[in-house]
């Protein structure tokens, strides 16, 4: 090893705190043990009967005037292809354990209507079923996800949906399935068995989920061999006893594990806060806590090592965000918020948390696509906006199924208070011959320097380059002004022989391509 990298990485562990140059934010990226793959699905999607990210908002029905593609939105489904959309998950969230899928098959005409209890108490015609999602997906070039209903329904339920959906044989579900106009089966990738079981699922304890679970996931194997991962209902956030108990009872009876965990800038669910009325406090407190996710996903990951210690079981992320109060004026029930530059950060920083657990991180799936908590989109009548979170999951797309780096940060602190966080997040991947490196700056008073050490990456040029920043942290795109916040080209920085010398402007996030 060169003296130049022994002092890096002496100093990123805090043996030292001199080295070569006088920069204080350095990171190297380790091209020697780059083995894991950031799986692709870790840029997910959820879409949920909830407020207007199903009705008003992906679907429209086609006698829509607003331009569809039989009834879907058609600036919708050209933004979310751009983002390569890899996973979509529904129906829910809270409304899987109240969903009957019978009621959403058939001629629309003849579908029940059904009241959405848990989000707003609605009536929904049920024109947008199981032939509507899984139609979508396959629009957009998205695996299925499906959320079983395991609270109200029952093992019977799902398994004629699993035959309906993906049984190629000459039986009464599958024919049903011909009768409603789809002769071949969909491909379904992914089966959640349940949702949130320990509260809106089903308010259970985990001794009676893991006893379900066996019971759930044996007919979903007999009766979907080898056709979807089975994914069992993990933990509220901080709840490891649940990950124990579940891993002990039923590791072996299930493909995958789910967590769930919300960004609350307060840390208080009954006062959650403005998603735009905010100053720096808040800013702060809400970057502090989005990156408790790191903690999380290691407690969790730890715990599952105790059952599981080869990770053959995924930990799946399959409902994450930013969760503020609901936009004033707007239905409390039906979640919609706006979505700033902070925001932007959050899911640049979780986007690097997940990297680096990419060992047993497979899966995320932000909550949630359209109109929605932290949405991609949010419409109003015939117009459309791109969120600042959008704009991330675009500039991360590099980072599908490309190989991680593991990095070396060190990192001046952002301080607020008492309190600090490190000023800078930052990852980095390889793939197809290339080179991708996301920085940010969470600083939103000072731009920031940082030293990219690429010793071994054998790199020449940047061969591109973009930047998200905005005039404020709490910066919007409205339907008035849908560009305040949207990436433009970035130059500032230096390749330099071995060393890539980037500098970000306040609350930015920078991705760069090297080859």
């Amino acid at each position: 090893m060169k003296l130049k990298r022994l002092i890096f990485v002496i100093s990123a562990i805090g043996l030292f705190t001199f080295s070569q140059t006088n920069a204080q934010n350095k990171m190297n990226l380790d091209f020697a043990h780059a083995d894991q793959t950031i799986n692709k699905n870790i840029y997910g999607h959820f879409a949920e009967h909830l407020g207007r990210c199903i009705y008003d908002g992906i679907w429209v029905g086609p006698d829509s005037e607003i331009p569809n593609i039989n009834g879907y939105r058609k600036d919708i489904v050209d933004a979310l292809k751009e983002l390569n959309i890899p996973v979509l998950r529904w129906p829910g969230g809270c409304f899987a354990d109240t969903y009957h899928w019978k009621d959403g098959v058939g001629p629309v005409e003849e579908r029940a209507n059904i009241k959405n209890y848990f989000w707003g108490g609605v009536i929904e015609d049920n024109s947008f079923g199981t032939h509507e999602f899984l139609n979508l997906c396959e629009l957009l070039g998205a695996d299925p996800y499906i959320s079983a209903n395991v609270g109200s329904g029952s093992v019977e339920e799902m398994v004629d949906w699993i035959e309906y959906m993906t049984s190629d044989e000459d039986i009464p579900m599958a024919n049903w399935r011909r009768e409603n106009g789809r002769e071949e089966p969909w491909d379904v990738k992914f089966l959640g068995i349940g949702n949130e079981s320990w509260g809106c699922g089903g308010d259970m304890r985990p001794e009676y989920y893991s006893d379900l679970l066996r019971q759930y996931s044996l007919y979903a194997r007999v009766y979907g061999e080898g056709k979807f991962q089975r994914v069992g209902c993990g933990a509220n956030g901080s709840d490891y006893h649940w990950t124990d108990i579940v891993m002990g009872r039923a590791a072996r009876h299930m493909d995958a594990l789910s967590v769930h965990y919300y960004t609350i800038a307060t840390g208080d669910w009954g006062n959650k806060s403005s998603a735009t009325d905010f100053g720096e406090e808040l800013y702060f407190s809400a970057l502090q806590n989005a990156g408790h996710m790191d903690e999380l996903i290691s407690k969790h990951s730890a715990m599952m090592d105790k059952h599981d210690p080869h990770k053959r079981v995924p930990l799946f992320v399959d409902e994450w965000g930013i969760w503020t109060d609901p936009e004033p004026g707007s239905t409390p029930g039906f979640l919609y918020q706006q979505n700033s530059m902070r925001d932007a950060l959050i899911a640049a920083t979780t986007f690097d948390i997940f990297h680096k657990h990419a060992d047993r991180v497979k899966m995320a799936n932000i909550a949630q696509a359209v109109n929605v908590l932290q949405a991609m989109i949010l419409t109003e009548d015939d117009k459309m906006v791109l969120t600042p979170t959008y704009h991330i999951f675009n500039m991360y797309k590099v980072h599908q199924d490309a190989t991680y780096i593991p990095v070396l940060l060190q990192s001046e602190d952002y301080k607020y208070g008492e309190e600090s966080i490190p000023a800078i997040s930052g990852t980095a991947s390889k793939k197809d011959g290339k080179v991708n490196i996301s920085l940010s700056n969470l600083n939103p008073n000072e731009k920031k320097t940082v030293e990219v050490d690429v010793e071994g990456g054998n790199l020449s040029s940047v061969i591109n380059a973009s930047l998200l920043t905005a005039p404020k942290i709490n910066s919007v795109n409205t339907f008035d002004n849908p560009e305040v916040v949207k990436p433009v080209e970035f130059s500032d920085y230096k390749l330099k022989k071995e060393t890539l010398t980037v500098t970000l402007p306040p609350h930015s996030v920078v991705t760069l391509q090297l080859q």
